[in-house]
């Protein structure tokens, strides 16, 4: 036998993981900045997509889902009529309305 077998060292310094309170501080700091920057603002924006929403009314400029862009002639609690062109309408969705246009946008219909 001409090699001996090796044993690993200890690492200098006594490297044990740490302190606990330290560690919970960090979790806790890590999900404070994720809320402030992930989770806060997906809120904002739902909640102004829902005042828009339920604003909505007949005569709107508006660009749906999928980017159809038309004025709405028809208004239900759940549905929009859309019309996108001169005698063509479509059903969509309420909350398939994604912008509110500038009155005036849209001048071929």
């Amino acid at each position: 036998m001409f090699i001996s077998p090796a044993h690993a060292q200890a690492p200098a310094g006594g490297g044990g993981g740490g302190d606990p309170m330290s560690l919970t501080i960090m979790m806790v700091l890590m999900f404070v900045v994720l809320w402030f920057v992930m989770v806060r603002p997906q809120m904002k924006r739902a909640k102004e997509h829902k005042v828009m929403v339920e604003a909505l009314q007949k005569g709107d400029e508006v660009v749906a889902a999928g980017g159809m862009v038309g004025r709405i002639t028809k208004i239900t609690d759940a549905y929009i009529t859309i019309e996108i062109a001169d005698n063509i309408e479509i059903v969509v969705q309420r909350g398939a309305v994604q912008t509110v246009l500038p009155k005036g946008t849209i001048k071929s219909l």
